[in-house]
């Protein structure tokens, strides 16, 4: 890309992070995300945690530069650095999820690795850089090179280059690196590392562009059915059959080789332990940086499996006769929204009273009842309690309906389902009708299946255990 005066102009009003960098607070949103996201290598992070850190770090920074400094909510600038005119906050709901997740975007990623590199560095390597542009020539050169006898005649080289070494080394002749070797290396295979990490998310959002593109194509089609479907299935291996897509993949079956990883484990901690790879310092992350590739390698797998199974869905014949007017709903909007997108309207776009619709049926509406006035007697008569028996206030009961949906639940734990009258053998009736009718109740409210062909004998007993039996339609609970 050029970086002559119009092109640098159109970056600096359309990238995410030159928005970023010169954003108000900058050093708030790149050191928070910093902390957040990268350093602890999180692909995504639910709303209620972010806001939680974010609100931390408020009252922290508040305590120091005074509450006018930040006077937003944390849930403010949250949803703030997640739209569109922003772009350093992706949100997104995950699968099966009610509630909202967040990942940073590439963009901010690399306005991130940008001030990193800001940096002094107290040891600037090149040697081992210099190796690397030849020996990645030198691949390039061996793996295009179709004409037999030069391929034989490069390995026949390195072959006597190798039996040079070995009998050297059976000399005693043994060449080891430097200090400075060693330190210059390692700060190559850290940048090259971190670099590699940092660019998943790259990766992953142009996955996500290229499926915005296949969308796009099918939200505005006008054709035919059969010809939709044919050019999806022309679409549907883009992301795998794209540049990206390969090279993702060749680097996914690489790694996950447990044999490669247990070697890179090791020769991590061997390199690491060396006493002048310690004096650079190095990220602490790097011993284990393999196990973060796996992580972000895995989330970006993820995403494209999810993209790719989203844009097959649309070969679902079945589906597309069943939804198909929802279908045809749901492309005018995407196409009247895509058309939006690049001339947005001024002013208010849309205004939504209420989530859902409020229904008032006339019928539901109850019928008026007069209200009942009260007449008070200023002379109160005391009646004759002679002939009252308070006893019955004192045989009331209460039918426990908790008890015996647990009881019911119980019982259909071990079978697939059961008869009133196997519940009512395993668990008595005690308290006589009530406690029948109320075994109905929750039949009919569980939806159970009563068979009016097939009657059941109930035993209901009272205090004195004497037997009572009813006879009743049969009631089979389920689970």
């Amino acid at each position: 890309m050029k970086l002559d005066y119009e092109s640098l102009s159109l970056i600096k009003k359309a990238h995410p992070a030159w928005r970023l960098l010169v954003a108000d607070h900058a050093p708030l949103i790149l050191s928070f995300l910093h902390r957040v996201f990268i350093n602890k290598n999180v692909r995504d992070i639910s709303q209620v945690e972010l806001i939680s850190k974010l609100e931390d770090e408020l009252f922290y920074l508040r305590e120091i530069e005074g509450e006018e400094k930040f006077p937003r909510s944390a849930a403010d600038y949250i949803e703030e650095w997640a739209q569109d005119d922003k772009g350093w906050l992706r949100k997104f709901y995950p699968t099966g999820a009610d509630e909202p997740a967040y990942d940073i975007t590439s963009a901010t990623e690399k306005a991130i690795s940008w001030l990193e590199g800001l940096t002094t560095r107290k040891f600037v390597g090149t040697e081992s850089r210099l190796m690397m542009v030849f020996e990645l020539l030198q691949q390039m050169i061996d793996g295009t090179e179709i004409d037999p006898d030069k391929r034989i005649i490069e390995l026949q080289r390195k072959k006597r280059e190798i039996d040079q070494e070995i009998e050297a080394i059976r000399h005693g002749h043994i060449n080891r690196l430097s200090d400075t070797a060693l330190r210059d290396r390692a700060q190559q295979v850290e940048s090259t590392a971190m670099d590699l990490l940092r660019d998943f998310r790259e990766v992953e959002n142009n996955f996500r562009q290229l499926d915005k593109e296949v969308r796009e194509k099918i939200a505005t089609w006008d054709g035919r059915k059969g010809e939709l479907l044919e050019e999806i299935l022309q679409e549907r291996d883009a992301i795998a059959d794209s540049d990206q897509g390969r090279s993702f993949q060749a680097f996914w079956n690489f790694l996950m080789s447990i044999d490669r990883q247990a070697k890179l484990t090791e020769m991590l901690a061997k390199v690491t332990g060396f006493d002048a790879v310690r004096e650079l310092q190095l990220d602490p992350r790097l011993k284990r940086i393999h196990y973060d590739w796996l992580e972000a390698a895995s989330h970006t797998q993820r995403t494209v499996a999810k993209l790719s199974h989203q844009l097959r869905r649309f070969l679902d014949d079945k589906t597309y006769l069943e939804n198909k007017r929802i279908i045809n709903i749901l492309q005018d909007i995407q196409t009247a929204a895509i058309d939006v997108r690049s001339n947005v309207p001024e002013g208010m776009f849309m205004e939504v009273d209420e989530s859902n619709a409020t229904i008032a049926l006339p019928f539901e509406r109850p019928l008026f009842s007069p209200p009942v006035k009260p007449v008070i007697e200023l002379d109160v008569v005391e009646a004759d309690g002679a002939n009252i028996n308070a006893d019955i206030l004192f045989e009331q009961f209460m039918v426990d309906r908790t008890k015996l949906e647990s009881q019911i639940n119980k019982m259909l734990q071990t079978s697939e389902q059961i008869s009133l009258s196997e519940l009512t053998r395993k668990y008595p009736v005690k308290k006589g009708v009530a406690e029948l009718v109320c075994y109905f109740v929750i039949a009919a409210e569980k939806r159970a299946v009563f068979d009016e062909d097939q009657h059941e004998k109930i035993i209901l007993l009272d205090e004195t255990a004497n037997e009572k039996h009813v006879q009743v339609p049969r009631v089979i609970f389920t689970r």
